[in-house]
């Protein structure tokens, strides 16, 4: 649980006054079933996410998916998880100028051939692995 700090000025782009609705719907479709009793409020740049997620990285994805979206520039984590394991502590890069998936697989991990690891840690929040955008936040898993 815990408050995150995105970009407000980039992601995908939801209607004005609908934005808790077609973030829930884009979660819902990205995540599938694996959240339940998932609720999404937006209030004036944040966005607040409650349900019970089926494992941590869902619900990592959830708030990646739910930040890296325009004019939100919080999101308020307040779900929980299904199972009983301590949580990881959250490794997140945030996409600089210049920066390709095979770029930053070299810095984290030290391979540009583990890029395929980000992006299918990623792939509810990058649809192309040759479109990441500067300010967007994406997972770093461990290997």
């Amino acid at each position: 649980m815990g408050l995150f700090d995105f970009l407000k000025n980039i992601g995908k782009n939801v209607d004005d006054g609908k934005e808790a609705d077609q973030i829930k719907e884009h979660l819902s479709i990205g995540l599938g079933d694996s959240i339940n009793g998932l609720n999404v409020a937006y209030d004036d740049g944040t966005v607040t996410l409650s349900g019970e997620a089926d494992s941590f990285a869902t619900k990592q994805k959830a708030v990646l998916m739910a930040g890296n979206v325009k004019n939100v520039e919080k999101v308020n984590d307040m779900m929980t998880v299904k199972v009983d394991d301590p949580e990881p502590e959250p490794k997140f890069y945030t996409v600089q100028k210049g920066d390709s998936l095979s770029k930053i697989a070299k810095e984290v991990y030290g391979d540009y051939m583990k890029w395929e690891a980000l992006f299918a840690a990623n792939k509810e929040v990058i649809e192309n692995p040759d479109l990441i955008y500067p300010g967007q936040q994406i997972r770093v898993p461990e290997l």
